[in-house]
């Protein structure tokens, strides 16, 4: 037994090697409101894009999250039928406009159960 957070997303600066902004990432829904915020473990990684935003859905809560670069402030989180246990991709598509895709399947040694088998894709607004 560990006390929370049981998972977080640590922002390292590479000039320095200081850490930059460390938050807890994921819930833990059979908490009552005001101590969900756990953070969730998981396995997987996170992609950044220019415009500063962090993506993250590592988590066993199956939500798929994106984050301030500079703050680690979440921006925006969706709940998906299975946990991202793989590193979000990021394009341009042929619109010119940036997306990113995530595979949510659930199943690893992170504890997520095998759920879905699915690429779900959102498109980043500017």
């Amino acid at each position: 037994c560990n006390a929370p957070p049981w998972g977080k997303v640590v922002a390292v600066n590479v000039n320095t090697g200081d850490i930059a902004w460390q938050v807890p990432v994921g819930i833990t829904e059979g908490l009552p409101e005001g101590k969900q915020n756990t953070g969730r473990p998981g396995m997987g990684g996170a992609i950044s894009t220019a415009s500063g935003l962090v993506f993250v859905g590592f988590t066993d809560d199956s939500r798929f999250r994106a984050l301030d670069a500079k703050t680690g402030k979440e921006l925006w989180a969706v709940k998906l039928n299975a946990s991202v246990m793989a590193t979000p991709s990021t394009y341009r598509g042929k619109d010119g406009r940036q997306y990113v895709a995530a595979v949510a399947t659930g199943g690893t040694l992170g504890g997520a159960p095998l759920t879905s088998d699915e690429v779900v894709v959102f498109r980043i607004k500017k």
